[in-house]
Formats: structure tokens, C-alpha cells, sequence
């Protein structure tokens, strides 16, 4: 009952096309990331190169030119990819075909740890939004983030179309609100009438290093570290080419055109929101009490730093507190949606993993709602633990993140690379030829692109945090990879080889040796019995273990008085216990009779709350799990229901083999 109530009914699958996305829901559901962003990758920016102080500041816009360079060259990219390759392998795909299971894998494993990532960003940064509107959260971030990652899992289990009609009216709404802050910022800019951000009458402190601006090795290496960070914004790109089969038909065209406006939409906001921080003199630092200064003096202990969206909204909208209010709000809510994107992506790629054999099997099936409910749930325990020991610390998470996102894409880049120069040595036709030579050329700028990136983003943040997310990186990997051998073995084990292999498994043993197990004289023990007569065994014997001599001789006079003609054995037991003078007896019979089956059923109570497992079957349980390794032993449980189950089975009132009928 609590499932239906949080989860709903089960869905049929002949219903899996009814849960799949138009691009106007595709958008918000899939892209939501990358446009959520705008509301982070700018802070990270203006904050790596606060070190600088106001040289800093000038030379951000042209940092974040550089980002929407890279980003409008991997989304033209990318969309060779979904056209390529539509099955929502994605890059896992692209790598895998192309170069190998290594770089496959290598590619899988990047994009897990980068989906965790993107959860654990997202939902920190949107507590630490929520903290500076409502003090009240502040130093409970960490548990506030943990919250709203199982709220979302949640929803997510209920399916994605749901989902995407909530997100959708959210995810306009920011791209809205983030619209009508630039518009309103540039024409107040252009009248003259924009004032300055709250912080702009603040100085930056520049580190020594820094006194002379951004010259020589260390300041190139600043301006590498802050493009690094803005790289953020990149995150989400890859999900739509893993989620094209969650797209309405045609699934590679809608794919395409959502990463066109993808590309386009958040380009233009990141941008936006980097000059009009110029403009209103937006002052940004890591520690703003020891880099910010007031006439000298350091910043009151009581000044809290608002993320730079807040604090444009306070300036552009100055004199009109709903509008900032909104902007705030709704940026709140939309990084906390911006989680979604990895909901669908990590499920959907660890759905692939599993059917390769790289993940275990249950990640391959889908839910009650048509989702794939297990993945959901790794993501989320993974995302939870990592805002618990970051402690919800946006600035920190960031730090370990697009490390993955750009090891993926530069794999996925050379892969396509030579998708299409295996394609060529085929394709005679000149339009067709002229096609696929463009599409290679455009998967080659992005080539280059992605590999100068990821060799910045490795050098620039390797001491910063980025190591930690290669050792998870090479973890997983290896995981995978004793994951895949594991089932390969047992895969050899299970094979049939030869005729040799398929007689010993039909050939029928010599003789049954059925066995049941007696506690006491009661139903579930004439059950036992009944059914292990109708199986028609060569010998069949009742046994117990004499823990206690009084109980014993209780049980083989009331078994005396059932007249049951079926002999009772008693096992010696003088250290009272009851699973190894069973196992033994067992096992000595198996020796005896190596061709014999012996048959052990056992008599188990069906429980009807999770409580009274604790109370019954403790003894089975464990009997049963010894037995398993004994070869020639078959054990069968025979339920017998208690009255806890009425109502649970459907079955109520129907005759029980074994029951006597009523005339």
C-alpha cells in the first residue's frame, strides 16, 4: 500500500510509448542542467579569478566567450552523435564500437561518477540559494540536500513524462525570469539607468602574486583554472545523446534540434550574466571576509555573500523586490531540477551496463512505472553520501566535477572520428560522401577541442579535488571489469559442452531420498508429509534433532498417537544443536548413496508482518543456506499461511492440496 501511495500503480509495458517525450518536455527534463548552470558556472568564474582582484573581474567575459566556444562546438558535435548512434548508448556506445570494450568502459565509468557529481553540485548549490533567502537552513545544508536528492528519486520512480510536466513549467519559468534579468539589465545599461550590484563598493585584496594583473605563466594559469571551472557548464550535453530513446519519433531529429537550443539558450544566458556582473561591478570571492574590504577594513562578520544571479537581481531589479524574489526563487528550484537531468541519464546507461554484464542484472529491468527504479536508487545513495561529507559545499563538489564529462567527450570525439572514416571506405555515393566528410570534420574540431580541455582541466584541477574523482573513476572501472568476469565464469560453468554434459543433467538419479523435518506434531508437519508423499520418493522419513529429552519424548508419543506410518528418526544432539546434526546425517546418507537425490522439505510459516519474521523461520533460514552447498540435496520449503496473511494472497477460501474438503 505505502509503494502505490508514493510510487502509483504499476504500469504495463505495451504502455512504454505513452512515457515518452516531445521536445518541448524533452528540454526541460534532459537540458535542464546545462541551463541551470548559468546559476553556478559564472560564480565559479568570477570566484577563481577574484585572486587577481579587479583584473580579474575585467577579464571574465572573455573566459566566458572561451567556455560558449567549447560548449557551441560539442553541442555541434554531439548532435552527429544522436544521429549516429540513436540506441542511447550514447557515448559508452560511440567509444565502445569504435575503439574497444577498454575505452567503453573507461567512457561508462567517467560518466557514472560525473551523473553522482552532477546530483551532488546541483542539489548543494541550491541549498546554499535556499540558506542565504532562509537563515533559518543555514548549517543544515548537508541535511536539507539529502532531503530533496530522495524526494527526487521519488518522483522519478513515478516516471518520466510525470515528471517532465512538473519540471517543464518550472524550467520556462527560469529561462523567463534569467530572460528578463538581461533584457531589463541592458536596457537600463543602455539608458544609463543601471545601478551598481550591493557588493560593487567592496575591494578585492589581489594575492602578491597578482600585484602586476594577469601576466607571465602564473596569471595564464589562473585564467586556465577559472575556464576550467566554467567548463561546468558543459555538464548535461552528453544525457540528451543517452536519452534519445526516451524522444517521441523521430528520436535522432528531435535529439538534434534540443541540443541546438540547448546550445543556444544557455550560451546566451551565460554570457548575459557575465557582463551585466561587469556592468553593476558584481564583486565575487571564495572567503569574502579576508578578500573583501570596505575602506580598508574587512567586511562585517555579518555580511552573507549572495550567489551572483541574486545578487543581479537585487540591482537590476532595485525598487522592485517581487521580481528579485523570483529570480531567486525560481534559480533555487531549478538547480534543484537540474538533478533530473542525471535521474535519466545514470539509470538508462547503467540499463546498458547491466545487459553487457558490466553492472549487476537488476539495474537492466525496468520498475512498476516503466523506470528503471534500481539505478535510481545507486544514484541517489551515492549523490546523498557525497553531500554529507562535502557537507553540501557547492565551491568543493565543483572541484571534482567535469573531470568525467570531458574524458568522455574527447573519447567519444576520437570514436565518431573513426565511425566515420570506416563509413567512407564504403559509402560511394557523393552526396552521401560529401555528408559524412562534413560530419567528420565537425567531430574533429570537437576532437581537438575536448582534448586541450581535458589536458587544462587535469592540470589546473588535479591538486584541487580532481584526483579523487580519477581514483573513483579507476575504481569503478575495475569494479566493472571483475563484475564482467564474474559472469563470464559463471556463464562457462552453466554452459552445456557436448554430449557428455547433456546426459549427466537428464540422466534421473537411482533413488529418491526424501526427508522431513519435524519440530513438532502440527498442520504444517502434515502438510510436509502429504506433499512428500505425492511426489512418490523410494524411502521417505520423518526427522527431528533431540535438543531436549522431555520435548523428544513428547513429539514420538503424539507421532505414535497420528499412527502417520512413516518412520520418525531422532538425531543425537549433545551440544543441543540443530543444523549441524542435520547437515551430517545428510551428508552421511549422500555418501552412502552417491546416485541417490535426497530431498529435504521443510514446513515454514508464512508471516503476515515484517515482525513476526523475527520471530519464526530463524532455524530454516539457516539450514536452508547450509544445505545449498551440499551437492545431491534438493530442499523445498512447504508454506504453511497464518492468519496474519488474510487479505494479502487473493487466494482466500481457495482448497489447499492436502485439505480435507468440505460435502
Amino acid at each position: 500500500m505505502a509503494k502505490r501511495v508514493l510510487v502509483g500503480r504499476p504500469v504495463r509495458s505495451d504502455s512504454l510509448g505513452h512515457t515518452l517525450l516531445p521536445k518541448r518536455l524533452a528540454l526541460p527534463v534532459f537540458a535542464s542542467d546545462a541551463l541551470s548552470s548559468v546559476a553556478y558556472a559564472p560564480d565559479e568564474i568570477l570566484l577563481t579569478l577574484s585572486i587577481a582582484g579587479l583584473t580579474g573581474m575585467f577579464v571574465a567575459p572573455w573566459v566566458g566567450l572561451m567556455v560558449v566556444a567549447v560548449l557551441l562546438v560539442v553541442v555541434t558535435s554531439y548532435r552527429q552523435n544522436v544521429h549516429a548512434y540513436p540506441s542511447g548508448g550514447g557515448d559508452y556506445e560511440v567509444a565502445t564500437t569504435n575503439l574497444g570494450p577498454t575505452a567503453g568502459l573507461g567512457v561508462a565509468s567517467a560518466l557514472l561518477v560525473d551523473y553522482v557529481l552532477t546530483v551532488a553540485v546541483s542539489v548543494s548549490s541550491a541549498a546554499q540559494y535556499a540558506s542565504s533567502a532562509v537563515p533559518a537552513l543555514r548549517g543544515h545544508e548537508a541535511i536539507a540536500g539529502v532531503l530533496v536528492v530522495a524526494g527526487l528519486a521519488l518522483m522519478n520512480m513515478r516516471g518520466v513524462k510525470e515528471l517532465g510536466r512538473v519540471f517543464a513549467v518550472m524550467t520556462y519559468c527560469y529561462m523567463g525570469v534569467i530572460g528578463a534579468l538581461a533584457v531589463t539589465g541592458f536596457v537600463r545599461f543602455l539608458m544609463g539607468t543601471l545601478p551598481k550590484a550591493a557588493s560593487a563598493e567592496f575591494e578585492i585584496t589581489t594575492e602578491a602574486a597578482f600585484d602586476q594583473g594577469l601576466v607571465g605563466l602564473g596569471g595564464a594559469f589562473l585564467v586556465a583554472r577559472a575556464f576550467a571551472s566554467g567548463c561546468a557548464a558543459l555538464t548535461g550535453v552528453e544525457a540528451i545523446s543517452n536519452g534519445v530513446p526516451a524522444f517521441r519519433r523521430p528520436k535522432s531529429r528531435n535529439a538534434a534540434t534540443t541540443l541546438m537550443l540547448l546550445g543556444g539558450i544557455s550560451s546566451t544566458m551565460i554570457m548575459a550574466i557575465l557582463l551585466l556582473a561587469q556592468a553593476t561591478g558584481v564583486k565575487f570571492a571564495e572567503d569574502p571576509h579576508t578578500q573583501l574590504t570596505v575602506d580598508g577594513a574587512a567586511v562585517p562578520e555579518s555580511y552573507n555573500q549572495h550567489p551572483v544571479v541574486g545578487q543581479l537581481a537585487e540591482a537590476v531589479f532595485a525598487g522592485f523586490p517581487v521580481a528579485f524574489l523570483a529570480v531567486s526563487a525560481v534559480t533555487g528550484i531549478i538547480l534543484v531540477l537540474a538533478a533530473n537531468t542525471a535521474f535519466n541519464g545514470f539509470p538508462v546507461l547503467g540499463s546498458i551496463l547491466a545487459k553487457d554484464g558490466y553492472l549487476p542484472r537488476q539495474l537492466h529491468t525496468r520498475g512498476d512505472r516503466l523506470a528503471y527504479s534500481n539505478g535510481i536508487i545507486a544514484l541517489a545513495a551515492a549523490a546523498m553520501v557525497l553531500i554529507l561529507v562535502f557537507d553540501a559545499e557547492a565551491t568543493r563538489l565543483i572541484q571534482l566535477y567535469i573531470v568525467g564529462v570531458f574524458v568522455s567527450f574527447t573519447l567519444s570525439q576520437s570514436g565518431m572520428l573513426r565511425h566515420w572514416t570506416r563509413e567512407l571506405r564504403t559509402e560511394y555515393r557523393p552526396a552521401e560522401r560529401a555528408r559524412m566528410m562534413r560530419a567528420r570534420a565537425v567531430n574533429a574540431v570537437g576532437l581537438l577541442f575536448t582534448g586541450v580541455v581535458l589536458v587544462i582541466v587535469l592540470v589546473t584541477k588535479f591538486t584541487h579535488g580532481a584526483w579523487i574523482t580519477l581514483l573513483a573513476m579507476a575504481g569503478l572501472f575495475l569494479m566493472m571489469r571483475a563484475i564482467r568476469k564474474h559472469y563470464d565464469d559463471v556463464g562457462d560453468q552453466l554452459a552445456i559442452v557436448g554430449s557428455e554434459d547433456e546426459g549427466q543433467l537428464r540422466a534421473l538419479p537411482s533413488r529418491v531420498h526424501a526427508i522431513v523435518l519435524v519440530s513438532k506434531v502440527h498442520k504444517p508437519t502434515l502438510r510436509a508429509l502429504a506433499y512428500a508423499r505425492a511426489t512418490r520418493p523410494s524411502t521417505l522419513e520423518a526427522v527431528t534433532v533431540g535438543v531436549d529429552p522431555d520435548d523428544v519424548e513428547g513429539l514420538v508419543a503424539a507421532w505414535e498417537r497420528q499412527d502417520l506410518s512413516v518412520p520418525l528418526r531422532v538425531l543425537d544432539s549433545p551440544f543441543r544443536e540443530i543444523t549441524r546434526p542435520l547437515l551430517k546425517y545428510v551428508r552421511s546418507i549422500r555418501r552412502e548413496s552417491p546416485r541417490d537425490l535426497v530431498v529435504v522439505y521443510i514446513p515454514e510459516y508464512v508471516v503476515g508482518h515484517w515482525w513476526e519474521q523475527l520471530l519464526h523461520n530463524q532455524s530454516a533460514l539457516i539450514l536452508k543456506s547450509r544445505l545449498l552447498y551440499t551437492p545431491g540435496v534438493v530442499v523445498s520449503s512447504v508454506p504453511w499461511q497464518l492468519e496474519s496473511t488474510a487479505g494479502q494472497t487473493g487466494l482466500e477460501g481457495a482448497y489447499v492440496p492436502g485439505q480435507r474438503r468440505l460435502p
